[in-house]
């Protein structure tokens, strides 16, 4: 689901009052009113259904929040207060069980085989059902240890042996074993089972050639010496696999459900803090699990997860039922607006071109964006994008791409052998059926025929069959949004890589490969710089078309729940969900306020 602040994040999240309007456009084709991005699709960085028109999801929200704030400001504060709205949790019935959380998820089909799953909704429930040997600090993203007591990195940097805790066990009380762990990766990453995400585990020593049909798996660098100790090779040194192994991919499975197809027949054999007791089209019930290796730290006891539409989420928010929507809500439904937060993800919403005939020549590419007027298809986009990454400290700035030049793109694809376009195919856009995906891709399309003489059609997809009809080809240029799994460019520029099952775009590029390679002999800010370079080439060489950065938008009552931060990843473990002692009154600060409990928190979590 799933790289969420930035240097270059200084846009208003609020737009003019002028551009102001209720809904979204496309709302009513995509269902929505409100949208928080948080329950968009997700990928290896997770997949955001709703990015297209998440600019839009702001304009929605404008009316809702106080003033303009900029993503940091947002960030900070962690909510806006509506004017006028009812401000604190004491305007709505106060939960009476202490111990008892209900959230609401948007209502969609969920995967709970963790090794089929792309959504970050489902990214979200696994916080709750899985776990790995790290998990994600609630407020860093940064890894802290789960399953792993302790681990061991070899001189070299290519071979991690972890120690298992003592008491790990699954939610049926049998021990989690190293070869569990071994056993679990192998089937994730098969060949024939095209799982989302197993081109992640391409760092791991044999597992690419595996996955591929090129080798057996007795080649995979995953050994199991021992119940407790599990080994790890890489190809290469990768300072940042802690943080990987915090994706929910790299979790254990139990033996009995590794060759079961359908997890949705019963709940699945889980391991994480809690289980699933209950589970049916309306909603899943979580018990807390007696045999999870930290029980004694988690707080609740029972989270029911409710699958809603727009209005019922609002309404089950009013009621009091609700604690927290991560899905979709009508904002104007809200009697109490202070839940609202917004905060700033590692995320990009973007288009890409494929490297199909002729558009495998990079030249061709290159003279489709500098076509195009970027300034005008980024125009209602709150935090318009030049590059793909979503600056992290630290990371090197970069050009990014936002050049017109028509005259220098007619050059460039006469060039490569078209000039004024003759002997260009008619380029296929697959988009989905909102109506800001059909204004830029409009202004695309309008673009290529003035300027190149390249003509184009639009194939519209419904949302529910999109992420799926892109792994189908027929087509050139799609679009799609991405939330990284880990605060790292790595996450992103690893689903451009030549043989990714991420790579929709067909992406492939010797001296793009070339740099990947090289950052992955780097380390700290030269890795990153070499990064930056890979990220720039992508750009320049017109394969990524980024749109605007993705914001995230809960309706989330902090003054009932703690443990709950605004993050760069949009993940909020629920292990670590709890309800305060007693509520506020108005205009009182508590110690466990998110933006002053983060330091306090972290040093706690540091200590376990």
């Amino acid at each position: 689901m799933r790289e969420l602040e930035r240097p270059a994040g200084n846009a208003p999240i609020c737009a003019p009052p002028a551009r102001r309007r209720r809904s979204p456009p496309g709302a009513a084709a995509a269902g929505l009113r409100a949208a928080p991005a948080g329950a968009g699709l997700a990928g290896s960085g997770r997949l955001g259904l709703r990015g297209a028109a998440i600019a839009a999801l702001l304009l929605a929200l404008s009316p809702a929040l106080h003033g303009c704030a900029s993503p940091g400001a947002a960030q900070a504060a962690g909510a806006a207060q509506a004017p006028g709205a009812r401000g604190f949790a004491a305007a709505r019935p106060r939960s009476a069980a202490r111990d008892e959380l209900t959230v609401v998820f948007s209502r969609a089909p969920v995967e709970l085989d963790f090794r089929m799953s792309i959504m970050a909704s489902e990214a979200q429930l696994f916080t709750a059902i899985y776990e790995g040997l790290f998990s994600y600090h609630p407020i860093t993203m940064a890894p802290i240890p789960a399953l792993a007591e302790s681990w061991d990195l070899s001189q070299d940097g290519r071979q991690w042996t972890f120690t298992i805790r003592q008491n790990a066990r699954f939610s049926n009380g049998d021990p989690i074993t190293a070869e569990d762990f071994r056993r679990s990766w192998l089937s994730l990453i098969s060949p024939g089972r095209e799982a989302p995400y197993s081109s992640m585990f391409d760092l791991i020593e044999g597992a690419r050639d595996y996955r591929t049909g090129a080798a057996g798996p007795g080649g995979v660098g995953v050994i199991a010496r021992g119940p407790r100790t599990l080994v790890v090779r890489l190809n290469s040194p990768a300072s940042f696999f802690p943080s990987m192994l915090c994706h929910h991919s790299f979790s254990p499975i139990h033996e009995s459900m590794v060759g079961v197809e359908d997890w949705s027949l019963a709940p699945p054999i889980s391991n994480g803090a809690f289980r699933i007791s209950e589970m049916d089209a309306d909603r899943i019930v979580l018990v807390r699990s007696e045999y999870y290796w930290d029980a004694a730290s988690v707080a609740l006891s029972r989270i029911t997860v409710r699958f809603a539409g727009d209005d019922e989420a609002s309404a089950l928010w009013n009621s009091g039922e609700a604690l927290w929507i991560y899905g979709n809500a009508n904002l104007d439904a809200l009697t109490d607006r202070s839940g609202i937060s917004v905060h700033p993800l590692f995320g990009t919403h973007f288009y890409f071109i494929r490297s199909e005939e002729p558009l495998d020549d990079y030249r061709v590419r290159r003279a489709l964006v500098l076509a195009l007027p970027w300034e005008e298809m980024r125009s209602r986009h709150f935090l318009p994008a030049r590059t793909l990454v979503n600056p992290l400290p630290g990371y090197p700035r970069i050009a990014g791409i936002g050049e017109t030049d028509p005259a220098r793109a007619a050059r460039l694809l006469e060039q490569a052998g078209f000039p004024g376009g003759e002997g260009m195919p008619e380029l296929v856009f697959r988009i989905t059926p909102s109506m800001e995906a059909a204004r830029i891709s409009g202004l695309m399309a309008g673009a290529w025929e003035e300027h190149l003489g390249v003509s184009s059609r639009m194939e519209v997809v419904p949302f529910d069959e999109y992420f799926a009809s892109l792994r189908l080809g027929g087509y050139h240029v799609g679009s799609s949004s991405w939330i990284g799994d880990f605060p790292d460019p790595y996450s992103f520029l690893k689903k451009w890589r030549r043989g990714s099952n991420l790579n929709s775009a067909l992406h492939s590029d010797d001296d793009f490969e070339r740099l990947m390679d090289r950052s992955m002999l780097e380390a700290g800010a030269a890795r990153w710089a070499t990064l930056a370079e890979a990220e720039q080439l992508l750009l320049d060489r017109g394969s990524v078309i980024p749109i605007s950065f993705l914001p995230a938008v809960n309706v989330i009552d902090t003054h009932e729940l703690e443990g709950w931060f605004p993050n760069p990843l949009g993940i909020h473990p629920f292990r670590h969900l709890s309800f305060r002692e007693f509520a506020p009154l108005p205009g009182v600060a508590l110690r466990g306020e998110p933006g002053i409990e983060a330091a306090a928190a972290s040093q706690n979590l540091a200590r376990r």
